[in-house]
Parts: structure tokens; sequence; C-alpha cells
């Protein structure tokens, strides 16, 4: 069937189509009121909504808020001692010549005094004037005097402190002095935020920002083997002077107590976890001392790999089985370990019923035994298993 159109029909349905163009091109882009004369509109009508104003832009942020909420109750330390030096006594000693016939031992030597001055950074944890830092802060200081925020001055006493911990407290004389509010550092989570306050290199009252990188590193990984601290890994700026400081969450709590930078590191810091200072403050207050367990070995972690490639190096000092253990790699002489029979590539694999895979699960066995207390030992020696028992000793009195 055909269908045959008029040119006027064909004219009307050409205007409907424009018609309906148009007035969806009129929805959809309004023309301005000012152009409603051009549509024939005598009274355009008005908008009675009100225009929405830009909103502010708020002041400050959540790192200001907890910088606020930390108040003043970080101080800075100041730190004197003094050294005795050996000095020769008179300039001809120095001639080469003089050195190369008769030696540096028979140059006579002086003694010298001289006065060290050392700064960093600590927080009070009581309105009488308790503070907390770290052990290497004040360690040795014939005189520590401590600044506030405002700018008074107090001669601050070491009451106590623990270098195996690497923590510290001082005291002022005070009242009603600013308290820095302790946060619950097992809460702590990787990606939380980590703000550093403290007084780097000479800089008071100085704050940067980071995130918590990571948690429970050990004092082995960072490269301090003499301490027993798990440390919260952070990429908040720390530099020196910054120790003692307290790192805090994004609610202005301390989580962790800034303590250590690697040299070799860019934007790495470490702190103590603020619940192993509250574990121990009180000791510290009262003068007393902290102790700490210990074997008396250097110990490394060992797995199947590694122990793969010990054995097929043909200037390997030893053989050490494959297995997931602790290898011992040297035993200190007059120590528990040295009387309990302990040797050299060792490797331990049990300790007090406690299957161990890494160095850090051995130390913290350890450390949370009791002075005194006896351990058995499971290791392999060779192809051999054997059991030894190992008294406990206070880590002060090894070598």
């Amino acid at each position: 069937m055909q269908f045959h159109k008029s040119p006027k029909f064909l004219r009307r349905a050409i205007a409907a189509v424009l018609s309906i163009f148009l007035i969806g091109v009129t929805i959809a882009y309004p023309l301005p009121s000012q152009a409603a004369p051009l549509l024939g509109l005598a009274n355009p009508p008005q908008t009675t909504e009100a225009a929405v104003p830009p909103k502010a832009i708020q002041q400050g942020s959540f790192v200001a808020e907890a910088v606020k909420l930390m108040g003043t109750a970080v101080v800075r330390i100041d730190t004197e001692r003094t050294v005795t030096r050996r000095a020769t006594v008179d300039p001809i000693y120095e001639d080469p010549t003089f050195r190369r016939f008769f030696g540096d031992e028979a140059i006579p030597q002086a003694p010298r005094e001289e006065r060290l001055r050392g700064q960093g950074s600590g927080f009070l944890i009581d309105q009488s004037g308790v503070i907390l830092t770290n052990s290497h802060v004040i360690n040795g200081a014939d005189k520590v005097t401590v600044t506030l925020k405002d700018g008074r001055t107090f001669e601050g006493k070491v009451r106590g402190f623990d270098e195996v911990t690497d923590l510290a407290v001082v005291k002022i004389d005070g009242t009603n002095l600013p308290v820095a509010p302790l946060a619950d550092s097992d809460q702590v989570q990787v990606g939380d935020w980590a703000i550093a306050v403290g007084n780097p290199l000479g800089l008071d009252n100085t704050v940067t920002l980071g995130i918590v990188s990571t948690l429970k590193r050990s004092s082995a990984q960072v490269g301090i083997p003499d301490k027993r601290i798990d440390f919260i890994q952070t990429d908040a700026a720390i530099n020196p002077g910054n120790s003692g400081g307290p790192l805090l969450n994004d609610r202005g709590e301390v989580i962790g107590i800034n303590t250590a930078i690697r040299a070799d590191a860019m934007g790495i810091g470490f702190a103590i976890p603020i619940n192993k200072a509250k574990s121990i403050k009180d000791q510290l207050a009262r003068g007393e001392t902290i102790p700490h367990p210990y074997l008396g070995v250097q110990m490394t972690t060992l797995t199947p790999e590694i122990a793969q490639q010990n054995n097929s190096d043909p200037n390997s000092a030893f053989i050490v089985p494959e297995v997931n253990g602790v290898i011992v790699i040297r035993v200190l002489p007059n120590t528990p370990a040295a009387a309990a029979g302990l040797r050299r590539g060792d490797v331990i694999t049990q300790i007090d019923g406690q299957a161990v895979t890494k160095a850090e699960q051995l130390q913290g066995v350890v450390e949370n035994s009791r002075l005194g207390q006896t351990l058995k030992v499971q290791l392999r020696r060779g192809d051999q298993t054997q059991q030894l028992s190992v008294k406990t000793a206070e880590l002060k009195n090894a070598g």
C-alpha cells in the first residue's frame, strides 16, 4: 500500500517537528530572563529559590586540633655533661719526626675537661612535673634544664632510666602543669595518622605529619641490637632533637615516644609504644631498676632457604640443619647460655614449650620470663635433637 502525501501535509509535519525540537531546546537550555521579551512574555516568572552561598573553607585541620589537645605538655630538655680528654702537653710532640722515632706512647698526656651539651624533647604526664623522655637524651648528664612552651625553665632531676628500653623519667618542681593524654598503643593500626611533636635541630615546637608505616619493628631490625623494643615505624619526619618527644594519633593522644632514625634511610623514624612506657614509668619514677632476663647469645632467624645457601658455600664456617628456627651466632662467655652448654651453630626450635621460628619470638619469651627462671630449650645440633636447661640472669651482669 502506498501513501501519497500532499505538500501541505508535509509542511505541517515539518512545522510540528521543529516546534517539538525548539521546546526541547528551551527546556534543556533556558534562556536568561532578559531574553523574555524576545519570546513575547511581558511578565517573566520570578524564581523564589534563594541563591546558595559558597561553603566557607574550614579553618585548621585535625592536625591543628590534635596539637591543641596536646597543648603545652611538650618540653625541651637541655643537658650538659663533663668529659675528660687527653691532650698533649707540648706542641713539639706533634712533630711527625718525633712520632716516627719514639711512637705515640712516648708522648706525655695531660687530662683536659670539656663540657658537652645536648638537646632533646619530652612531655609531661603528671601535673606535679613528671616527664617521660628517652634514656639516651639524659644519659650521663650533670645538669638537666627543662623549658616549657611558655618559656619557663626548671631544673630537671633524673629519677630513673632504663638503657635497654631507652626510657627515662625526669622530674621538675611544679603544680597544675599541662599533661599529655596517653592512648592505648595496642589499638594502633598500620595506616593510622602519626603526628611527631618536638624540638628537632633546636627548632622548638615543631610538628610533622605522617602515617604509621608498620608495627612491632624489632630493635635488631632497626640496627640497635642492644635494645629490647618493638618499635612503631612512621614516616613522620623525626630528626635529632625529636628524641623523647611524643608521637600522636589524630585525636592528640600519645601513641609513642620518638626515639630513633636510621642514618641510611629517608623518611623513616621509630617510636617506643606508649604502653611500654606505661608499664615501667612508675618504677622509673621511684628510681627502681627494671629487670631484664637474658641468656647470653647473639642470634638470628634461620630458614631452610638461608641454611641451604650457607651449606652450599664452600667457605661456610659450619653446616646447619635446613629447618626453621633461631641459629646461635655467638655464645657470650660467663653467661647462662655458656653455663648451659649452648654452642655456636645450634638452632633453637623451641623454648619453654613454645615453637620459635624468629629471633624476635625467642627474645620475647626470654624478656617475659622471671629472673632466675629455668627455661627448657630444644635445639638441633647437626643432625641431632637435644634438650638443654638455661637459667636466666639479669642483663646488667652480662659479659
